[in-house]
């Protein structure tokens, strides 16, 4: 749920910015639906029926359909704000392979949000000596907001990323440029001619 939070952010600084929230349906995306199978596939896994039966098959699972996603983030590593995206994924998968397909969660977190460890598959779990520990979920969000979680400095870049992305593309908008490089000049009335037919080739190159 930290994503959310990330976009919601992001929607309203572009907007304090003055930028234009219709501009988010420009951005070109490569391999969205890689991310959405990923994503579905993870609601089903974590869905109580099937978290209740998968057994050992739960982490490998995870880690293929994070994957997927991961895969597609990085083909779109060159849209604003997305290299943060890649980096924080990156660190929450170090810590998910390194501790066998889980996210540890720190108990004191969870503690924070009045919750314990889970009984049945989730993508988190209480260790009691994690590898890579810096980089699982060491932290709570405030108890008092809807859907508050624990979340860990990979979470944090790409919230940071999320809100880069919102922003720059709506602020670039307003300002005439898109995410594929600037616009041409206002003042200039009209795009550049490709090539003027009254001009031979080759004139004024020295």
């Amino acid at each position: 749920m930290f994503i959310l939070y990330a976009i919601l952010i992001g929607l309203i600084v572009g907007s304090v910015l003055g930028g234009r929230a219709s501009a988010l349906g420009s951005i070109r995306f490569r391999w969205a639906p890689l991310i959405l199978i990923g994503f579905l596939a993870q609601v089903v896994l974590f869905s109580e029926a099937v978290a209740e039966r998968v057994g050992d098959a739960g982490p490998v699972l995870y880690v293929v359909s994070t994957l997927m996603v991961g895969a597609a983030v990085v083909r779109n590593i060159r849209i604003p704000g997305m290299a943060l995206i890649v980096l924080g994924a990156a660190s929450n998968m170090a810590a998910i392979l390194a501790n066998d397909g889980f996210m540890p969660a720190a108990p004191e977190a969870l503690a924070a949000l009045g919750k314990s460890a889970p009984t049945i598959y989730s993508n988190s779990a209480v260790v009691a000596q994690p590898a890579l520990e810096l980089l699982t979920d060491r932290f709570a969000l405030p108890r008092w907001l809807p859907l508050a979680n624990v979340y860990s400095l990979g979470d944090v870049l790409i919230g940071v990323g999320v809100i880069a992305l919102i922003v720059i593309t709506m602020v670039g908008a307003r300002q005439g440029r898109g995410l594929g490089g600037p616009a041409a000049s206002p003042e200039s009335g009209s795009s550049p001619s490709p090539i003027d037919p009254h001009v031979a080739p080759g004139a004024g190159v020295h």
